[in-house]
């Protein structure tokens, strides 16, 4: 009798783990709408609004997968619903905003710069469900997509926000495409801030810290968001490097 309700149970989760939930789709299907609504802008030509929709889509995406652990509504439908947003928020929209952006002028180097990122961001997805289940959860294998978005649609803004000229960087503009693109198809590995634990206590510095954060947002958000993602995808080399080079020592 206690097999078969444990095997009911089973039968039961299964099903509930196939269903679709409103709540953390509503966040993804938020995300989604912030990445159409980028390409929308940036082919009207508001490159800053577009800009601020990917980080709008950045935040979105973080809770929907949190709110979906917290209130143990993971489903498979889930999943692939929030990739395909991905692909569109962080895939194709900042490919088109830079392309539309800059890299347009510089013919087929510009649209191969942006099919680059495109095919980065793809592959990066790709692999990352594949390897769901075996992955480290501690870190990320490859610059995550939203990261690599906020690489390229930060530094539209930033250049956007000051009046500068597409054309006079557009070949930084393109190294930056290129960069992030290649960077997401890499082996390096990436703190993924998963396993922080927000019941824990805190010292008061850390609490200080983001305060002084949110204030430095504030005054300057483009600088700050960009330089803040610069750090994070520079760090995935220098963190490769070191383990490569205390591999190489021992």
């Amino acid at each position: 009798m206690g097999d078969f309700q444990q095997e009911r149970a089973l039968i039961k989760n299964r099903v509930r783990r196939r269903g679709i939930y409103l709540l953390p789709n509503l966040f993804t299907t938020a995300s989604l709408f912030a990445g159409f609504y980028a390409i929308v802008q940036a082919m009207n030509g508001r490159f800053d609004q577009a800009a601020i929709a990917i980080f709008v889509a950045m935040v979105l995406d973080s809770l929907d997968g949190r709110v979906a652990r917290l209130t143990k509504t993971q489903s498979a439908f889930g999943a692939e619903y929030d990739s395909l947003s991905d692909m569109v928020s962080f895939g194709a929209a900042p490919a088109l905003i830079v392309y539309e952006w800059s890299l347009r002028g510089m013919g087929k180097l510009g649209w191969i710069a942006a099919f680059v990122y495109v095919a980065g961001a793809a592959l990066r997805l790709a692999r990352f469900n594949t390897m769901l289940e075996v992955a480290d959860k501690r870190y990320f294998q490859g610059l995550p997509s939203p990261a690599a978005a906020a690489l390229v649609a930060g530094f539209v803004w930033i250049a956007d926000d000051n009046a500068i000229d597409p054309e006079s960087i557009r070949w930084v503009a393109w190294a930056v495409t290129v960069f992030a693109g290649l960077t997401m198809v890499s082996n390096l590995k990436y703190y993924s801030f998963k396993t922080i634990n927000l019941r824990r206590s805190v010292p008061f510095l850390a609490i200080f810290s983001i305060v002084l954060f949110f204030v430095l947002v504030s005054y300057q958000p483009a600088i700050v968001l960009f330089a803040g993602f610069v750090i994070y995808a520079l760090a995935g080399y220098v963190w490769s490097g070191w383990l490569a080079l205390r591999r190489r020592r021992g």
